[in-house]
């Protein structure tokens, strides 16, 4: 009896040796799929044996059975994680239990650019596939309490990158992430500011640095740009600067500047209004952040573009007029 019971278990500890053998084979083998690549998604809190089924469910050629013994042979059952992602074809069990396990989910990226505006930014947003819309229908003010800082304006709030995201992720995480983000910026550039500047808070170097990024044609320009608007706001002078006149008319802007949009009076409107808008008037980036934080030596009080992105700046008046002739009315 005893030798009985004996062969028994050694034949089943062979036959388990054996078909475990085989399915670490089979684990190194590309598994077949209905389409390449693959997108399958994972809802959070499903066990391993739901993951095999999805997997199943959403393509992958194979019985579920087979693929959650695999998980449990490998160790990793426990540790497949909520997601989604995408599988190329040639992908084998071991590959795809590694990538569950470690959470490699599909990252979509979107770019928002320096420059640009809040209402440009949501409208990119609006557009962007992959991202789930949870911010679509909310007022700025909605908007940006959802985000935590309710009465906070939310135009150069935001910093400009390249973000990262999952399929399907929340686009109120992205703009959180790209908050806290310009958070961060800003307070490194206000820490690192120089000592003298005509400014005295965080926000009104956020506010200057948006204008710097809309009149800056080559990046050389954008201290100098800067100082010459610091150099203005000491002598009392109004900043006199387009950009703000244009974002100040919103909708109404058709592309063409006209003398009576500088005459016409807005919160944003420097020519009829001293001292800084009340809000910053696009996305600033780094680079901006930088030229507000740490300007030129230039005694600079006018600055006009010289039609190959450059600009010239002049201390006085008569200067200036003389570069306004070289450079946009063609004279000598």
């Amino acid at each position: 009896m005893l030798k009985t019971t004996v062969k028994l278990l050694l034949a089943a500890a062979l036959l388990a040796a054996s078909a475990a053998a085989g399915l670490w084979w089979w684990s190194g083998q590309p598994l077949a799929l209905r389409q390449a690549p693959l997108d399958v998604e994972i809802a959070p809190g499903t066990p391993a044996k739901g993951v095999a089924q999805a997997l199943v469910s959403a393509g992958v050629e194979t019985p579920a059975a087979l693929l959650y013994a695999w998980f449990r042979l490998s160790g990793l059952a426990a540790q497949l994680r909520a997601g989604n992602y995408e599988f190329e074809a040639g992908v084998t069990p071991r590959a795809l239990t590694r990538m569950l396990a470690r959470g490699e989910e599909s990252l979509l990226s979107l770019t928002l650019v320096e420059g640009q505006t809040m209402r440009q930014w949501r409208a990119l947003l609006a557009a962007t596939g992959g991202l789930k819309h949870d911010s679509a229908g909310l007022e700025d003010a909605q908007l940006m309490a959802q985000l935590g800082r309710p009465g906070v304006h939310p135009e150069g709030r935001f910093f400009p990158d390249t973000y990262s995201f999952a399929k399907h992720s929340s686009e109120l995480a992205l703009l959180r992430r790209a908050l806290v983000a310009m958070d961060k910026q800003l307070e490194g550039a206000w820490q690192a500011r120089q000592g003298d500047l005509p400014i005295a808070s965080p926000q009104q170097l956020l506010i200057l640095a948006s204008i710097v990024e809309k009149e800056t044609g080559q990046a050389a320009d954008r201290p100098h740009i800067a100082a010459e608007f610091y150099n203005r706001l000491r002598a009392r002078m109004p900043l006199q600067t387009d950009p703000t006149v244009i974002y100040g008319m919103g909708e109404r802007f058709d592309g063409n500047l006209r003398k009576r949009d500088l005459q016409a009076d807005t919160p944003w409107n420097t020519y009829t209004r001293a001292g800084l808008p009340p809000t910053p008037i696009a996305m600033p980036g780094r680079a901006a952040l930088r030229a507000a934080a740490q300007p030129s030596d230039s005694k600079a009080l006018y600055f006009v573009a010289r039609g190959d992105g450059s600009s010239a700046f002049s201390d006085s008046l008569t200067e200036h007029n003389r570069a306004v002739n070289r450079y946009q009315r063609g004279r000598p």
